[in-house]
């Protein structure tokens, strides 16, 4: 896309210079002309009034979308284990490629890996492609995103999903734009039109507010990201047999300009987040971060993990890997407790479809107390420490 100067309609009457947002139009010979910091958002289409000012769309045609078959799962690895979202991936992706009927297939990349391959087989999977190399042992940018290129630009998937971690939403976006191909991320629900037979890609905008479904009708593969929890975990069949496919390197240049130096891990985090069975989260009614020692005390007692809303991770009161919402970890605990959150809905789209949900907030007209299974209205400072002592008490 860009935005187009007719010359023989520009007058130079100047109306489009100051609807600029940002300053992205200068006057040069009494004509406009578009500045190359344009962001193609339209203003100054709108105040045109000569109709100088147009925007071309150059429309891209994939040559032979027929040539794109089979669905692929990035199999995201860490410390010698496949991440559990792969799990929930390879669920989902085995109904779309037997919809589309066509195979399932699961992508390894790292160091001394090849044996995971038999647990993706296990879960669904008809091949996995596996690039081993000490080079990647660990994640970097460049290199993985240099070998899932020439991945998908040798077998052509027309569908390839990957997990919204830290690694899926910096490694995915790179490879799309390198294969010109569109990516919608952080999606809740995947399908398959029944008539055209593409990939409708279905997540929360405008702040949660609305669901939208993306299609990308052109361009092959169709690439998403998935959000952990959102979707079943594929059942394991230790009877399955599947195809395990070794693709070396070949000359490809995988050098980047970074290198891991050291891995340091959040001490502050005893339970994995996403995999708890109980939460306890605290937000902006703590006060200040010491007051978290209330939270944590009860999720010891309990067993669980800690969690928290954005404010108090804003606020610096502890650290983003604790964050739930949309901005931060999805989770789907068997208990999920809130202390002194509101209940903003980009916390809830990170913690709604937990099992059991109790809310204790003083304000009785909190939006928390709307998706709560139990609710406490009461001061946190009390019901809290009561909640932990019995607790403790009944151990």
């Amino acid at each position: 896309m860009a935005i187009k100067i007719l010359k023989d309609k520009c007058t130079g009457c100047q109306l489009c210079i100051p609807a600029c947002p940002y300053g992205a139009i200068e006057l040069v010979d009494g004509k406009a002309r578009i500045l190359p910091h344009c962001t193609l958002c339209g203003a100054c289409i709108e105040v045109c009034k000569f109709g100088a000012i147009v925007m071309e769309v150059k429309k891209e045609k994939v040559a032979d979308k027929e040539s794109f078959k089979g669905v692929w799962v990035f199999a995201e690895s860490r410390r010698g284990g496949i991440m559990p979202v792969v799990y929930e991936l390879l669920g989902e992706g085995r109904k779309l490629a037997d919809e589309l009927k066509t195979d399932l297939s699961a992508v390894l990349i790292g160091s001394k890996i090849s044996s995971l391959s038999s647990g993706l087989i296990g879960y669904g999977a008809d091949k996995v492609f596996v690039v081993e190399d000490k080079e990647l042992k660990d994640f970097r940018d460049e290199p993985f995103s240099k070998v899932l290129v020439k991945l998908i630009e040798e077998e052509k998937p027309e569908i390839f999903l990957a997990g919204a971690t830290a690694i899926g939403r910096s490694l995915i976006p790179k490879v799309a734009a390198r294969l010109k191909t569109g990516l919608t991320a952080d999606c809740t629900g995947l399908a398959i039109d029944p008539e055209k037979k593409i990939l409708l890609q279905t997540r929360p905008a405008f702040g949660g507010n609305i669901m939208a479904t993306i299609i990308c009708p052109e361009k092959r593969p169709q690439m998403s990201t998935v959000r952990h929890k959102v979707m079943q975990k594929a059942k394991f069949d230790k009877a399955r047999s599947g195809k395990v496919i070794n693709k070396g390197l070949n000359g490809l240049d995988i050098s980047a300009k970074t290198k891991v130096l050291k891995m340091v891990e959040d001490l502050t985090q005893k339970v994995n987040l996403t995999e708890a069975n109980i939460i306890v989260s605290g937000g902006r009614g703590l006060g200040e971060a010491k007051n978290f020692k209330l939270i944590e005390d009860l999720a010891k007692v309990l067993g669980g993990a800690v969690g928290s809303s954005r404010s108090a991770v804003d606020a610096g009161w502890i650290p983003y890997s604790h964050q739930v919402g949309q901005t931060g970890k999805t989770v789907c605990p068997n208990l999920y407790i809130a202390c002194g959150i509101s209940g903003q809905i980009q916390h809830l789209a990170g913690m709604q479809s937990s099992k059991v949900i109790v809310a204790i907030n003083k304000d009785p007209e909190a939006p928390i107390f709307k998706v709560a299974s139990y609710g406490l209205v009461g001061d946190l400072f009390e019901i809290v420490p009561l909640l932990t002592k019995r607790f403790r008490e009944s151990a």
